[in-house]
């Protein structure tokens, strides 16, 4: 069994592939030790897997799992990871963007005894406005809401000891919280200063709508963080104080209207409408609290569902370099 992974998603990145390839197996040769590499083809609508194909036919440490639509960078480093069979597996983006030049400094932090390496784009040469400043609120945010003191949240280069990754489940958008999520389970968590460079060849698949996305995120980390056993804290806290307040308002009504017979519904109307709303809202968020906790663990930790569905996986099964699809 390899000792490496690196598992790379890859979605319409024809003019990378080759050179990613020829870049990854230079350094990890390099490096010494075994390892293997899965390559994830994000439903690429381009010349990505018949390259990925070939790269597969002639080199038996080249597995690629081919997903049937495009599924998200989650989705496909889920995949990746479910198909890596190495006891380290190091994750990065297919643009180029992420060196591989880099990967020795998560070597040799992941050799020391960390649980997870994470990049760290220290110098960053995006956009000032769309990009850096936004990035760096959110990962102050980030930072400050987990109880993890990283820099950066959002890079996808990171190495990750495998049991960890085997303790927190991938979907939705979770990948750039799997430090925040490993945490809660006692990860060990370093960084390293990474290069940023400008994508080369093809076309950035990241726009300002992710940024926007990225304090939708925020709040779904905190509640993962803080209430992800026990979720029906959260909304039953809230329902319960709804509860309680539509209850003091039905009271003080009651009190005026037998203790000092005044005309409720000419008095005090939208007082009354307003009390049956929270009694009504604090009972369907107990419920919402309940059914979402049921439906939560019962999807995502029992089963352990896959959040992808994969079309084929190459992988060499003999000397001879044979494939299977």
């Amino acid at each position: 069994m390899p000792r490496y992974s690196i598992v790379v998603p890859l979605h319409n990145e024809q003019e990378n592939v080759t050179d990613l390839y020829d870049r990854l197996k230079a350094i990890m040769e390099a490096n010494g030790e075994s390892f293997e590499l899965v390559l994830v083809d994000d439903g690429s609508t381009d010349r990505s897997f018949p390259l990925l194909r070939e790269i597969a036919a002639v080199d038996s440490r080249v597995t690629v799992v081919k997903l049937r639509r495009n599924f998200g960078q989650t989705s496909a480093l889920a995949a990746g990871f479910d198909h890596a069979r190495g006891d380290y597996i190091i994750a990065m983006d297919g643009d180029l963007q992420h060196d591989p030049a880099d990967i020795p400094l998560f070597l040799e932090k992941i050799s020391e005894g960390y649980d997870i390496v994470s990049g760290w784009r220290k110098h960053r040469i995006d956009n000032l406005w769309m990009r850096r400043i936004p990035s760096h609120c959110a990962n102050w945010l980030m930072a400050k809401l987990s109880g993890v003191a990283i820099h950066d949240f959002g890079t996808t280069f990171k190495a990750y000891r495998r049991e960890i990754l085997e303790q927190v489940p991938l979907y939705g958008e979770l990948h750039r919280f799997i430090p925040a999520l490993a945490s809660w389970h006692g990860a060990s968590i370093c960084e390293v200063p990474i290069r940023n460079v400008n994508r080369e060849r093809g076309a950035s698949h990241y726009g300002i709508s992710r940024t926007f996305g990225v304090f939708f995120d925020l709040i779904t980390i905190r509640f993962l963080l803080k209430y992800l056993a026990r979720p029906l804290h959260f909304f039953g806290s809230l329902g319960m104080m709804s509860i309680f307040s539509g209850s003091a308002i039905a009271v003080w009504l009651l009190i005026e209207k037998f203790l000092h017979h005044s005309d409720v519904m000419t008095d005090h109307g939208p007082l009354m409408i307003f009390g049956a709303v929270l009694l009504l809202a604090g009972l369907n968020l107990l419920a919402v609290g309940l059914l979402g906790e049921m439906q939560v663990r019962h999807y995502y930790e029992p089963s352990r569902r896959a959040p992808y569905s994969v079309d084929r996986v190459l992988r060499a099964q003999s000397e001879e370099h044979t494939i299977s699809e």
